[in-house]
C-alpha cells in the first residue's frame, strides 16, 4: 500500500536561502526545456535564430530510432516526442553483422527528447554556476516530470504543459535512495525530532509527527515550500495490504449522504455534520479583507508588500489545514456508519460556472452572477470534491464500496411514494404534496439517494419527527384556505390540500 506522509522541516537560514535559489533555477530549467520542445514542435526549427539548433533525419526507424541523412519530413515521429540538438548527435562506428557477416555502415543515432535534454542539462551545469549548485538527481527529476507531462499531452490525457510562474512552482524531488532519513525511534513521545540528509543542501531536522514503520520502503522524497515554512512529503510502500472491497450483493446496510452548504453532510440516519465555513464565516472574511487591504496599499515590488502577502498566504494555509483536518473526521464518521456509502455524482465544476450573459439592444443586463458569486464561494469553501476523495480512501482501507448515483431531483423526490415535484420542498422543510410525507429536506434527500441503489439503512438511531417539531411544516385551517403554508416569516403561495396533510399527520404522530 502506497501512502504519502508530510513532515515539517527545520532548516537554518542558509539552507532556506539555498532551497529558494534552487526553486528559481529549476523553474527556469523547466521553462527552458519546454520552450525548446514547443519551438521544435511548432516550427520544426525552420529559419531559427536560436543558439541551439536541431536536425532531423530524412528517414526514421520507429523501432530502433535510427536516422539516416540530415533532415526529415514533418511526419517523423521525433516531432511529437521532442527535439534533437545538432551538437549532441552520436555517430556509430561501422560494425559487422554476426549472422550475415556484412559490414553495416556508420549512422546517426538519437534518443528521445528526455535523453537529448538530459545531455543538454549536463552542458548547462558546466556553463552556469547556478545549475552547478543544484544536485544532478534533482535536475534530472525535474526533466522527468516535464517529460511525463509532455508525453501525456500527446496521449490525450491532459493539456499542453504550461510555463510555470513563481507562484505555482514550489517543489523539487529526490529519487529513492538519494535522501537519507535518520528516524528517532528511541523517543517515546508522539511528536519528536528526526533528521534528514538532503544531497546538495545538508542535514536538518524535521518534526516527526508520525513515525515511519521499520518495514516501510521509502520512495521519492518531495521538498515543498509553503507559506509557513518548508515541508517534505515522503512516499512510503507499507507492508500492510488493502482489504478486498466487499461485493455489492453482500452489503447488509448502506448510508446515503447529501452534501450542502448549511449542513456539510446529511446522513440517511437523521444525523448531520455541521459546516464550520472556515473561509466564509464573518470573522475570517473580515481578517482576509483587512490583510488583503494591507497588501494593496504597499508599493508594488517592495519588501513590505512581500511581507504583507506572506501574512495573507499564512491565513489561507491555516484555513486549508483546519478544513483538511475537519474533513478527515467527517469522512471517518460517514464510513463507520454502515457497510456501504452512497453519494451523489455531482458536477461540482458545472455548479460553479458563471451565469450566461443577457444582452439586450447592445447592452448587458443583470444576469444574477453577482448573487451567484457568494454561492460559488460557499461551494468552494465546503470542498465537496475533497470530502468525496477522503471518503473513498477511508472506505477503500475498510473494504467498503462507495457508490455514486444520479443527483437529478434528489431534493424534490419523496422517499416514501417517489413523487417528484418542486412544491415538495421549501427551504429545509419537506412535505410531499402527494402522500403528505414529512421530513427534514436534507435527510429526505439522503434517504432518496440510498434508495436509488435498492439498499436499506439499518439503524436504531433513525428518528421520527414530531408534528410540532420546528423543522416540520404544519398547516392551519385558515392558512390552508388561503393556500399558504404557515411558516412564520417564510410564506409561500404554494397551495396544499388541507385534509390530506392533516390526516397524514394524525396517522403518523397520533
Amino acid at each position: 500500500m502506497q501512502v504519502r506522509w508530510n513532515y515539517k522541516l527545520q532548516p537554518n537560514k542558509a539552507q532556506q536561502a539555498l532551497m529558494g535559489e534552487w526553486l528559481v533555477t529549476l523553474r527556469k530549467h523547466r521553462n527552458y526545456c519546454l520552450g525548446e520542445r514547443k519551438r521544435g514542435f511548432e516550427s520544426n526549427n525552420q529559419d531559427s535564430e536560436q543558439a541551439v539548433m536541431y536536425g532531423y533525419g530524412s528517414f526514421c526507424d520507429t523501432e530502433t530510432r535510427d536516422e539516416y541523412g540530415s533532415f526529415c519530413p514533418l511526419s517523423c515521429p521525433v516531432i511529437k516526442h521532442g527535439v534533437l540538438s545538432s551538437g549532441l548527435l552520436k555517430t556509430n562506428k561501422p560494425r559487422e553483422d554476426k549472422k550475415t557477416k556484412e559490414i553495416i555502415p556508420a549512422k546517426l543515432s538519437w534518443g528521445n527528447a528526455s535523453d537529448v535534454q538530459s545531455k543538454r542539462t549536463t552542458e548547462l551545469r558546466h556553463e552556469n554556476a547556478y545549475f552547478a549548485r543544484i544536485y544532478s538527481g534533482v535536475l534530472q527529476g525535474n526533466l522527468a516530470k516535464l517529460d511525463a507531462a509532455y508525453t501525456g499531452f500527446f496521449k490525450h490525457e491532459r493539456g499542453f504543459p504550461a510555463f510555470r510562474k513563481t507562484a505555482n512552482f514550489k517543489t523539487f524531488q529526490y529519487k529513492p535512495g538519494q535522501a537519507k532519513l535518520e528516524i528517532n525511534r528511541a523517543s517515546k513521545s508522539k511528536r519528536c525530532y528526526s533528521h534528514i540528509s538532503l544531497p546538495g543542501i545538508g542535514d536538518m531536522r524535521y518534526l516527526d509527527s508520525r513515525t515511519i514503520p521499520i518495514d516501510a520502503e521509502i520512495g521519492t522524497i518531495t521538498v515543498m515550500k509553503e507559506a509557513d515554512g518548508w515541508y517534505i512529503s515522503v512516499l512510503l510502500e507499507l507492508a500492510e495490504e488493502l482489504p478486498p472491497c466487499a461485493e455489492i450483493e453482500t452489503v447488509e446496510s448502506a448510508v446515503g449522504i447529501d452534501v450542502g452548504i448549511n449542513k456539510l453532510v446529511s446522513l440517511s440516519d437523521g444525523s448531520f455534520i455541521e459546516n464550520p465555513k472556515f473561509a466564509t464565516n464573518k470573522k475570517i472574511r473580515r481578517q482576509l479583507r483587512i490583510r488583503q487591504g494591507r497588501v494593496s496599499r504597499k508599493v508594488k515590488g517592495s519588501k513590505n508588500r512581500r511581507k504583507a502577502g506572506i501574512e495573507v498566504a499564512k491565513l489561507h494555509k491555516k484555513i486549508a489545514d483546519k478544513r483538511e483536518a475537519y474533513q478527515w473526521q467527517a469522512a471517518n464518521k460517514v464510513v463507520k456508519t454502515a457497510d456501504a456509502v452512497v453519494r451523489e455524482d455531482l458536477n461540482i465544476k458545472g455548479m460553479k460556472s458563471r451565469c450566461k450573459p443577457k444582452k439586450q439592444k447592445g447592452r448587458f443586463m443583470p444576469n444574477g452572477q453577482s448573487a451567484k458569486r457568494g454561492l460559488n464561494r460557499s461551494i468552494s469553501d465546503a470542498s465537496w470534491g475533497d470530502l468525496f476523495s477522503k471518503i473513498g480512501w477511508i472506505a477503500t482501507k475498510a473494504g467498503k464500496p462507495v457508490l455514486a448515483v444520479n443527483p437529478a431531483f434528489t431534493s424534490q423526490e419523496c422517499s416514501a411514494c417517489h413523487h417528484v415535484s418542486k412544491d415538495n420542498r421549501d427551504g429545509e422543510k419537506f412535505i410531499c404534496v402527494e402522500c403528505g410525507h414529512i421530513d427534514h429536506a436534507d435527510t429526505q434527500a439522503s434517504r432518496t439517494i440510498v434508495k436509488r441503489t435498492n439498499f436499506e439503512f439499518v439503524s436504531t438511531r433513525r428518528k421520527n419527527l414530531r408534528g410540532d417539531f420546528s423543522k416540520v411544516t404544519t398547516v392551519r385551517h385558515d392558512s390552508a384556505i388561503r393556500g399558504k403554508r404557515d411558516q412564520g416569516s417564510n410564506r409561500t403561495s404554494k397551495a396544499m390540500p388541507e385534509k390530506r396533510i392533516l390526516g397524514t399527520q394524525l396517522e403518523l404522530f397520533g
